[in-house]
């Protein structure tokens, strides 16, 4: 077993992160060191218990060989801490992960990284801002980075893509186990012109414990981090939090005072945390030249794509495509706008929704994907 290896079998031990991982390296001076130790001598560097030594003795090289398989069935790249390819940002904080599962690719402009987290049932305040500012901000060519949670986290990265700019999303889990399972297909379209990354090993669940770590990775990778909307105990606090402990910026966007969603946005702000109207606010706090350094992502309406039509629309679904915007839109609007009747409305709307033209949103509400 070479150094690499004795790496990720670490990794795979619950319990052994960076900071551990440095106490035993002191004490034994390899990975592989560390993988030969009897459990007594294990339990002489601080931190080690009982339970961590154990599971380190028992460790197989079996198991190692599940793990890489897993990893290349998944196409995904390993990364280890000592790995030149390691980001940088990622790299300087206090307890960065030992190990990283990457699908897709990461790219030295990655630094020039901005993090957009939220609460998961945010309100279509929330969504539409936290998708708003990553298209800019992709657009201006920082990448996007967060948790692909529901709610905003999923709006920030489907910004990032509809601008056609990187993003990056940090699992909470192994690769076996997507989550949520709704975002399967995002994940992919991520991966393909960005990366989604995890420090987990490829069969680990999406356990509760195992989101504060993913948050502080999200911050790690970043510049800076964005709280789009957050209500009091929202997990975006974290994040937060996180960013702070690192040196980061932290950003927050001012919401409505009786909304439970911006309590904890409006809470930052009272704190100190630098309120946003736009994404100049954030350029001008980092003081960076975005005309030096970071090359911008294509502008939307540069990329190939077939007009602003989707193809394969009927008559009367294109009337009615047409008079849908990215503003929500009531039925009685829509019914006003297109002369149909309630029986043919519904039916139309019902497959534009199926073709992912348009969602719906609550309270009767329609608007464009």
């Amino acid at each position: 077993m070479n150094r690499f290896e004795a790496l990720v079998g670490l990794n795979m031990v619950a319990g052994i992160g960076s900071i551990r991982l440095r106490k035993l390296l002191e004490f034994f001076g390899s990975p592989e060191n560390i993988l030969k130790a009897p459990a007594e001598k294990l339990m002489a560097v601080s931190g080690i218990g009982e339970k961590t030594a154990s599971q380190i003795c028992s460790l197989k090289g079996e198991d190692l060989d599940i793990e890489f398989a897993s990893a290349k069935k998944h196409c995904l790249k390993i990364i280890s801490l000592e790995d030149t390819d390691y980001p940088e940002n990622l790299k300087n904080i206090s307890d960065p992960p030992i190990i990283l599962y990457v699908k897709g690719t990461l790219k030295p402009e990655d630094k020039f990284a901005l993090g957009i987290v939220g609460s998961r049932r945010a309100s279509f305040y929330g969504l539409s801002s936290a998708q708003k500012f990553a298209a800019d901000l992709s657009s201006r060519g920082f990448t996007i980075v967060s948790g692909m949670a529901r709610g905003i986290d999923t709006y920030a990265h489907k910004g990032a893509l509809k601008q056609g700019g990187r993003t990056v999303a940090v699992m909470g889990s192994g690769f076996n186990h997507i989550y949520p399972g709704e975002n399967r297909e995002l994940s992919e379209e991520i991966s393909a012109s960005g990366a989604v990354v995890s420090e987990f090993s490829v069969d680990q669940e999406p356990l509760k414990q195992n989101f504060p770590r993913r948050n502080r990775v999200i911050s790690g990778l970043s510049l800076g981090v964005l709280v789009a909307e957050a209500a009091r105990n929202s997990g975006a606090l974290i994040t937060a939090d996180f960013a702070l402990e690192q040196g980061r910026e932290v950003f927050a966007l001012p919401g409505k005072v009786d909304s439970a969603n911006s309590f904890g946005t409006n809470e930052l702000i009272k704190q100190g945390a630098k309120l946003v109207s736009g994404v100049q606010d954030i350029i001008e706090e980092l003081n960076i030249d975005t005309n030096a350094g970071i090359a911008a992502a294509p502008k939307a309406e540069e990329k190939k794509v077939n007009g602003n039509q989707p193809p394969d629309l009927s008559a009367d679904e294109r009337l009615l495509y047409d008079s849908i915007t990215d503003e929500p839109a009531c039925l009685d609007e829509l019914l006003e706008k297109t002369g149909l009747g309630n029986p043919v409305i519904f039916e139309l709307l019902l497959r534009l929704e199926v073709k992912k033209l348009i969602r719906q949103l609550p309270g009767q509400q329609f608007a464009r994907n």
